[in-house]
């Protein structure tokens, strides 16, 4: 067995991905430049299919019990998400981060609110216990994104922890089987106006590839793989010919772990962006808001001058930050619980 380095690289240059997605659209950049960047969630459904791959090697480190599990997963999630979250309760209520920038287009609003959301405390009760994704539109709109917007998908794997906890499958494959039965259940009923795309059921064809992949590198269920990988690909057509290339893009990315042109996911900076690649993912968006809030009053309506003023400050930011967070807070707790970064292992002759 060895450990399967490049996903951790995989890991970092999602996060970047995603940060990019989020800043470019405050920018006044041309949409040729901004238009590879505009697959966010696409890039979030490749780190649920991460989550389905590592998470069952972490449940099997603690003998299948539900509890000891939880615990660990809320050990190394929860600190530098309660942090992250105060931070960008904070930064919303000092106001509109858009309002001084008339050029942005729907696309910002989407990612930024422009005000704390009513009720409040129902909205911060939903996110202190990352029930967000569970609660239907009808009930509390958008209460998925409305306080930390990256902490939609934080919810969602926070379902799919508890239910693999509690299920604790013997076989990898049998359980990703009945993963990819519940994304096509859900996409047969007329549920998804009910809920949002923080709703476990949505994203669990892509929890369904993780886990398959993770019975094939362990030697066995390799037809499970290409089911999940094909029912994957057949339950994301709907949603365009984009949405059906995430799962493609995730057998391109179990083929670089073994090819010569994976090896830019063996570099020292792509595997150091896999190991902060989580407390990057939430803060990015809460620097860049931030950043707007200072630079936009500063460069009066100007779009040139923010922009080459914004995009370089918030990727430093947000690269900085989340370094900071990793090795100030989400390490040190991870040591206190003993707990070890996610590791992708396979047997030597899997997938060949």
């Amino acid at each position: 067995m060895r450990r399967w380095a490049r996903m951790d690289g995989l890991r970092g240059v999602l996060a970047v991905y995603v940060m990019l997605g989020h800043a470019l659209p405050l920018t006044s950049l041309p949409g040729w430049a901004t238009a590879p960047f505009r697959h966010g969630e696409a890039a979030v459904d490749l780190f649920f299919a991460l989550s389905g791959l590592v998470i069952a090697n972490s449940l099997e480190h603690f003998g299948g019990r539900f509890a000891p599990f939880m615990a660990a997963r809320a050990w190394r999630l929860l600190p530098v998400y309660f942090l992250t979250l105060a931070a960008s309760i904070g930064l919303t209520a000092l106001g509109d981060p858009l309002a001084a920038l008339p050029w942005v287009e729907v696309e910002a609003r989407n990612i930024m609110e422009a005000a704390l959301p009513r009720p409040f405390l129902a909205h911060l009760l939903a996110h202190l216990t990352l029930a967000q994704g569970l609660i239907p539109q009808s009930a509390l709109p958008y209460a998925y994104v409305t306080l930390l917007g990256p902490a939609w998908s934080l919810s969602t794997e926070w379902q799919f922890y508890g239910l693999i906890g509690l299920v604790a499958p013997r076989r990898l494959g049998g359980f990703a089987l009945a993963m990819l039965a519940l994304g096509a259940a859900y996409r047969a009923l007329p549920l998804g106006a009910e809920f949002s795309r923080a709703f476990l059921p949505d994203a669990a064809p892509f929890f369904a590839l993780g886990l398959a992949s993770a019975a094939a590198l362990r030697g066995g269920g390799t037809r499970v793989f290409w089911i999940c990988l094909a029912g994957a690909c057949a339950l994301a057509l709907p949603g365009g010919g984009g949405k059906a290339f995430t799962p493609l893009a995730w057998g391109l990315a179990m083929l670089a772990q073994r090819q010569a042109w994976g090896a830019v996911l063996d570099s020292r900076m792509a595997q150091y962006l896999g190991a902060i690649s989580y407390p990057l993912y939430l803060v990015n968006e809460p620097v860049q808001r931030g950043l707007a809030l200072l630079l936009g009053p500063w460069v009066r309506g100007d779009s040139v001058y923010f922009t080459a003023a914004f995009l370089p400050l918030s990727l430093t930011f947000s690269l900085g930050l989340a370094a900071l967070l990793h090795h100030a807070v989400e390490r040190p707790f991870m040591r206190r619980q003993n707990i070890r970064l996610p590791r992708i292992e396979i047997a030597a002759a899997a997938l060949e």
